[in-house]
């Protein structure tokens, strides 16, 4: 598991370039409301060179947002796994692509296997961020 810390919402954007380039399948983006998670995939998706800071909004009424190589979920305003499920997602974790997952901690049944985690804490601009990963080597890697 590695740590980092933002004091800001740049702090933030820059921390997600910085940790894009070692992203890949699945990334669950753990955190309580407003903290942080959609600042984070601004700076991933950046970092990925799929969008810039400005493209990139919370997907919470859109549920997905399709970047090409890169999409950015919400799942937030669903309550069932039902629901999720009847999103496709399992076609998207087939395709290598980099998947953000808002609230996916919530089903993870439904989640594969391999994937990473990265948890948010902390209130007004103080962030600290877990990233880690879980079911062993695959397809994400964030220590390259």
């Amino acid at each position: 598991m590695r740590s980092y810390s933002t004091h800001s919402e740049d702090q933030t954007i820059a921390l997600g370039k910085q940790l894009a380039a070692g992203l890949r399948g699945v990334v669950l983006l753990i955190g309580n409301l407003g903290a942080g998670k959609t600042a984070l995939s601004k700076g991933i998706l950046t970092g990925l060179g799929v969008a810039t800071p400005e493209e990139v909004t919370s997907p919470t009424f859109t549920l997905i947002h399709d970047y090409g190589s890169a999409f950015h979920i919400d799942l937030y305003r669903l309550e069932t796994a039902k629901e999720v499920a009847a999103l496709g997602l399992e076609d998207l974790f087939d395709r290598d692509v980099v998947a953000l997952i808002e609230w996916g901690e919530r089903f993870p049944q439904l989640m594969p296997q391999q994937h990473t985690e990265i948890r948010i804490q902390g209130s007004g601009e103080d962030r600290r961020f877990e990233v880690r990963e879980v079911g062993g080597a695959g397809r994400n890697r964030t220590d390259e």
